[in-house]
């Protein structure tokens, strides 16, 4: 993990920011255990109330689940939550903004599908 203490992104946001990136690229697995608030807490010096936000951003996504005294878990829908998320996501910052600007531009849907399979290629 790595943190921009200078961003005017939050801490507690890049926690759970790079928890989900780990599930997703498959660093920790479904049933898998993650890592404690005081081990990050320790680890990057970043306050223990400032990390376990960032976590229970994550628990109440439905990405990783507490067990009381033992530690938090990777769900078994986290992975299938995050590849959705970002599909969306992706749709709203690229595609949207893409067939926008191509319709500003008179492309076709056609002209549009021939440029993305030249992309492709490349």
């Amino acid at each position: 993990m790595r943190f921009n203490f200078d961003s005017p992104e939050p801490i507690y946001l890049q926690v759970a920011e790079q928890v989900e990136e780990a599930i997703f690229t498959g660093v920790y697995q479904a049933g898998e255990q993650v890592p404690s608030t005081t081990e990050v807490s320790k680890q990057f010096h970043i306050n223990p109330a400032t990390v376990l936000k960032g976590m229970n951003r994550l628990v109440d996504a439905g990405m990783i689940a507490k067990r009381r005294g033992v530690g938090m878990f990777v769900t078994a829908e986290a992975a299938t939550m995050i590849r959705e998320k970002r599909r969306a996501e992706f749709y709203e910052r690229y595609v949207s903004r893409f067939t926008d600007e191509a319709q500003k531009l008179n492309l076709s849907e056609d002209e549009v599908v021939v440029l993305i399979r030249r992309a492709y290629a490349n």
